[in-house]
């Protein structure tokens, strides 16, 4: 299984390489480690270098199956944001309230090398959003309006 960095390593505060085209078979093979890496660790989202790799690839959890983008830019944002508490593999047991754009028109290579343009709204634009910031060397405490860790979230829901 691929190796999950943890913070503070500076890999996650580094911003992370492009991917030369046409894509590398090398490339193909890390998402699908990637893939399987994101399950084991019971992610939804994982960017490479949560995996100790500078490039800028991320995997996302999608509906039906996972999905791969290499280079993700964002275009476009949604004038409308959203708070919603987000957690990080990377950064285990803490979590945060985050705003973040809505809606976000998304470029990006696929596993095939195709460019790529959708807008992507809801829970996978959060996610991409926030695995863009990965590659960025931004984590989601760098935008969070409060912090908890998971010991707080048990006090404040009556857990512990």
């Amino acid at each position: 299984m691929l190796p999950l960095i943890i913070a503070p390593e500076p890999i996650l505060r580094t911003v992370a390489q492009a991917i030369a085209l046409p894509i590398p078979s090398e490339v193909v093979n890390l998402a699908q480690g990637m893939f399987a890496a994101m399950a084991y660790y019971h992610g939804i989202g994982l960017a490479a270098p949560q995996i100790n790799q500078s490039l800028r690839l991320i995997v996302i959890a999608t509906p039906g199956n996972p999905t791969a983008y290499i280079n993700p830019e964002i275009i476009k944002v949604s004038w409308r944001k959203i708070d919603f508490e987000e957690g990080c593999l990377s950064l285990p047991g803490v979590f945060g309230l985050v705003r973040r754009p809505e809606r976000i028109l998304a470029r990006y290579y696929n596993l095939a090398g195709e460019m790529q343009e959708v807008w992507l709204t809801e829970m996978i634009a959060r996610i991409y959003q926030h695995e863009v910031d990965h590659i960025n060397g931004v984590l989601f405490v760098d935008k969070a309006a409060t912090i908890t860790s998971g010991r707080d979230l048990f006090t404040k829901y009556g857990l512990g």
